[in-house]
């Protein structure tokens, strides 16, 4: 009998959360469903080879949107290692490399004469376009007269322009003092404080404002929920698809707790006004209090 890994139970969660069944990850996959059960149970005496658990377990996390580099590195622990002979055994089974620069050399022979024939071509109209302008620049300028300024002349009887400056002047005395606006002073802007980290959880705490609207807009699949300080839920806690929103109104909560299973492909916004992540974890709990100014003085 085997039991989950802290490995096995992360991929789960993550399959879970999307609304996998371990059918739909075998189609996504292409890996037996045998095998998708003994990652989850951490029994990698069913693979072929270490090499291969890792390799498998690198799709699988990719197929539930985790970061495969991270996981593999996270839990290390849980993973066997890749034995040498494995390794050498992989690159056997792989096309020789002598076999695919002989294909990259028949080809090249294939394509020259087309390039030389294209090299060619270009030298000729390089040829011919710079023969052309040369008939070009012969060409005899045009006669001088044509391109003398035509003189005007000019006519005593009409009547002198009145100076610039009067105009100028008249027009500055008609002028009415344009009073300034007077200047409101602002309101109190809403702030966000940087956040305070506790493993999943980041507390975040929101001043000057009175709401606490709270919204998620969703741009690929990923777990949202948002509950109450007694933790009741607010909305349905479901997987949310690409396109979603997910919003709750918790003025009157003052308190707000938002789990994201794939915070990548969600953002969350406090009365409109984006929330900048503290932490860069794919999975975590973001949690919001409304703090009154005058209550803390």
């Amino acid at each position: 009998m085997f039991f989950l890994t802290e490995l096995g139970a992360r991929l789960k969660e993550a399959r879970l959360a999307r609304g996998y069944s371990l059918e739909d990850l075998q189609n996504i996959t292409k890996i037996q469903k045998r095998y998708l059960i003994g990652i989850e149970e951490g029994n990698y005496a069913i693979m072929p080879g270490s090499f291969y658990v890792r390799a498998f377990i690198k799709q699988y996390a990719e197929a539930v949107g985790l970061d495969a580099d991270e996981t593999l590195t996270e839990y290390r622990k849980d993973i066997p290692e890749i034995q040498k002979e494995e390794v050498a055994q992989s690159f056997s089974q792989s096309p020789s490399r002598r076999s695919m620069k002989a294909t990259s050399s028949n080809k090249m022979m294939e394509t020259m004469p087309k390039i030389i024939v294209a090299l060619f071509a270009i030298v000729i109209i390089i040829v011919i376009t710079t023969l052309s302008m040369k008939k070009i620049g012969s060409v005899p300028d045009i006669v001088e007269d044509e391109n003398k300024p035509i003189e005007y002349e000019q006519n005593p009887n009409s009547a002198p322009t009145k100076p610039v400056e009067d105009t100028e002047e008249n027009n500055e005395e008609d002028e009415e003092p344009v009073e300034e606006p007077v200047e409101e002073e602002p309101e109190p802007a809403q702030t966000i404080s940087s956040g305070v980290v506790s493993g999943e959880d980041t507390t975040f705490e929101v001043t000057g404002t009175d709401t606490l609207n709270v919204r998620v807009e969703v741009s690929g699949e990923t777990w949202v929920g948002i509950r109450n300080e007694q933790r009741q839920e607010q909305i349905p806690a479901r997987v949310y698809k690409a396109g979603e929103i997910a919003e709750n109104d918790s003025t009157a909560d003052g308190y707000a707790r938002i789990r994201l299973g794939n915070s990548k492909v969600a953002k969350v916004y406090i009365n409109d006004v984006e929330l900048i992540y503290a932490q860069d974890r794919m999975t975590q709990n973001v949690i919001l209090k409304l703090v009154n100014e005058q209550q803390g003085e």
